[in-house]
């Protein structure tokens, strides 16, 4: 098995590699009757869409969608929905010198003794080329939610980048839209792309930090014990190219605090339970609070870097290798997207595995 599908009952496959004609993706379980078409898919795309910046790789990729099958007169079938993206920019001749050697830090070596056959055209599978396809589920997810959780929010921006970091004190929504760095900070813009532009020039590449934040959950999603909610979005996160590790609330911070300042309180509001504080990231035991959902990822630095770095080919033999190509100085800028469709996914798969299970019930309190 090679496990290229995920969720549960909101289900998506993914296909296709960085250099071939098309990728894509298969989505099964989703309800019919939602309205969708591939207007609605495009501005989703539009955002992780390479070449868009002097900030991300420079191949030109116009990621028009089309949906293929289940949706009819501009609405779901409830049959397996299938999206396609070709592929229009590829220049495989950029990795001809790496047909036979493996890239630091880079997928290669570990395909090769997995399969025992890769494509080094672009990484193939490993590419982050291969999120495209998840975006375009990740609108289709955000279509149902639409309409079945109509308040419920989906937000993602960058927190981190190397040595630049968001003060959480100058928090501005309005600008994430407004940079090319998905920075919710529109007086730091500048200093973030001066930062990058220098890592660029140096022939180098810079990890990120992003946060997702889930408004609008209801309660009572999830799974007490091998179905956290926690775990499946950590799950899909990690699933990520280049994410190397996953908070939900405060996280690894939580390991410094006390049980006093970690326990979130609770009062009864006018329109139920109120918490005073949101340590826990709006996930207790597992199952959704109704609280805002707060999960944070890192991503390493870009692996292909124009910096000799040395290493071994096929063969065994130690060389130096500098990769060629068109590469993402910052690869966590294009995660942003992509970690909203990710977490849009998870959040539908849940409200309809939670809605099988238990109808939509729920404890009273008060």
């Amino acid at each position: 098995m090679s496990l290229n599908s995920f969720g549960h009952v909101f289900r998506v496959t993914t296909w296709g590699e960085s250099h071939g004609p098309a990728l894509g993706a298969v989505v099964d379980g989703c309800p019919p009757g939602v309205a969708l078409a591939e207007d609605w898919i495009q501005p989703f795309m539009d955002r992780r869409r390479p070449g868009t910046s002097k900030n991300t790789t420079q191949r030109q990729e116009a990621d028009r969608v089309r949906i293929l099958s289940g949706v009819f007169e501009g609405r779901t079938t409830g049959t397996p929905i299938m999206l396609m993206i070709e592929n229009t920019d590829q220049r495989s001749k950029d990795y001809g010198e790496i047909a036979q050697a493996f890239r630091p830090g880079h997928a290669d070596i570990a395909y090769h003794q997995k399969y025992g056959i890769r494509d080094y055209r672009g990484g193939g599978r490993s590419s982050a080329r291969e999120t495209a396809a998840r975006v375009a589920a990740g609108a289709v997810a955000q279509a149902v939610l639409r309409d079945l959780v109509p308040g419920l929010q989906v937000l993602s921006y960058m927190v981190q980048m190397g040595e630049m970091r968001l003060d959480p004190a100058r928090f501005d929504e309005a600008a994430i839209a407004a940079n090319p760095f998905f920075l919710p900070d529109a007086g730091a813009a500048q200093a973030w792309e001066d930062y990058l532009t220098g890592i660029r020039k140096a022939q180098n590449s810079v990890g990120a930090a992003v946060e997702v934040l889930i408004r609008g959950c209801p309660p009572g999603l999830g799974a007490p014990v091998y179905g956290k909610l926690d775990t499946e979005l950590a799950a899909a996160m990690m699933s990520i190219n280049a994410v190397k590790g996953v908070e939900i609330g405060e996280g690894m911070h939580a390991a410094a605090l006390t049980g006093t300042e970690n326990a979130d309180e609770i009062r009864m509001g006018p329109d139920g339970p109120e918490y005073l504080s949101n340590h826990a990231g709006g996930i207790l035991g597992g199952i959704s609070t109704g609280q805002d959902i707060v999960v944070r990822f890192s991503v390493k630095p870009t692996s292909s870097i124009l910096t000799p770095r040395r290493t071994i080919n096929a063969a065994g033999e130690e060389i130096e290798l500098i990769t060629k190509g068109r590469h993402d100085p910052c690869v966590g800028i294009r995660a942003v997207p992509v970690a909203e469709a990710m977490a849009a996914c998870v959040i539908l798969d849940q409200l309809l595995l939670d809605r099988a299970q238990t109808g939509g019930q729920r404890g009273r309190i008060g």
